[in-house]
């Protein structure tokens, strides 16, 4: 069976671990929820860091069940933890050649000539010193020892959280270079859905030790049943195609099965395939299209699902075509005056996009 399967239960005082969920043999699923809901421990114990009850198999490998255990030596992971542990007494290039010395010939599938490519490593090579290096120059040379391994499936334990905002810009376009090149699974621990949303491709979401959704990302986080539905930044991930450049007004047209959105002018050419982000907050409901209005994007939809938030606001679920959603929260007095119900055609006016890659 390819991809990974796991189920894990660890009793520890004051917290249990029971959780189960699947992944696909390619692309980043995150493990997402709040602190102390289980992520850690649940890539922990899928490295057999942690000692728990329970099974997992990773494309077709049995690494664990009720009669084995594979030992973490032995299991073909490569692990990237918050901080870089670089070794300080070995160079830039000792340190990314420290695992692929270790691995087989046989068994290396990732050569250091792409590594230095997919993370923009060339010219830190020839660094004596990993302590002159930025947080997030640490942090992708970390990344690429670990792909020099030639794991089987890569484990990220909140990457991004030690380094300040500057860092996290700078690393971030490197991930997403990963996300397309690397033909093994990712598990990517990170409680910041931003990152999520730029990064990934499948969402575990936990809560208190336990696994309450577990799906394709854009699906997931529109679900009204689920708490990221209801957060301060929720929102829906739209999948679209850089159509069109004006510029006269530096804004570029994006196509996606549904509509179009107008965003600020970006560098990619157009073809070029990049998600944007749409959050709640956003998000209008008109029931007539607005004849003059100064918000431009505005697309045709239909109500899939009402649900009230708190006293004074409620979240409208949307369909935009046959394949994408959108959010809108909106006051309940405001859903009251417009009377909207399920399967209602209106128009969602969108105030903001964000363009996530």
């Amino acid at each position: 069976m390819n991809g990974v399967g796991a189920h894990f239960v660890l009793q520890r005082e004051g917290f249990t671990l029971d959780a189960a969920f699947s992944a696909p043999a390619v692309g980043v699923t995150a493990l997402f929820g709040p602190s102390g809901s289980g992520k850690t421990t649940l890539l922990r114990c899928i490295a057999g860091l942690e000692r728990a009850a329970g099974s997992l198999h990773v494309n077709g490998e049995v690494w664990q069940n009720g009669k084995a255990f594979v030992p973490t030596h032995r299991r073909p992971i490569g692990f990237v933890f918050q901080e870089a542990s670089l070794f300080p007494h070995l160079s830039v290039r000792a340190n990314l050649e420290y695992g692929y010395k270790r691995t087989r010939p046989a068994d290396r599938q990732v050569h250091l000539e792409q590594v230095l490519e997919w993370l923009g490593l060339s010219r830190l090579i020839g660094r004596s010193d990993p302590s002159s290096l930025s947080g997030g120059e640490r942090q992708r040379v970390a990344i690429g020892r670990a792909l020099l391994t030639s794991p089987r499936i890569l484990l990220m334990d909140e990457p991004l959280a030690a380094l300040d905002a500057n860092s996290k810009l700078d690393i971030l376009p490197y991930l997403e270079r990963l996300h397309r090149k690397l033909e093994i699974p990712v598990l990517y621990v990170s409680h910041a859905l931003d990152e999520v949303v730029r990064l990934a491709d499948h969402l575990v979401l936990l809560q208190q030790g336990r696994v309450i959704a577990c799906g394709a990302l854009s699906e997931t986080l529109s679900r009204l049943d689920l708490p990221t539905a209801h957060l301060d930044d929720a929102g829906a991930m739209i999948e679209a195609v850089v159509a069109q450049h004006d510029e006269a007004y530096s804004l570029t047209r994006l196509d996606f099965a549904g509509g179009s959105l107008w965003v600020g002018r970006v560098a990619q050419p157009p073809g070029t395939r990049v998600r944007a982000r749409v959050l709640a907050r956003d998000v209008s409901i008109a029931m007539q299209h607005p004849q003059a209005s100064s918000i431009t994007n505005i697309l045709e939809a239909r109500i899939d699902e009402i649900c009230d938030e708190g006293a004074d606001k409620v979240v409208v679920r949307m369909g935009i075509g046959s394949e994408h959603v959108l959010l809108s929260r909106i006051t309940r007095r405001s859903r009251d005056l417009l009377d909207l119900k399920v399967g209602m055609p209106v128009y969602a006016q969108v105030k903001s996009v964000a363009l996530m890659a």
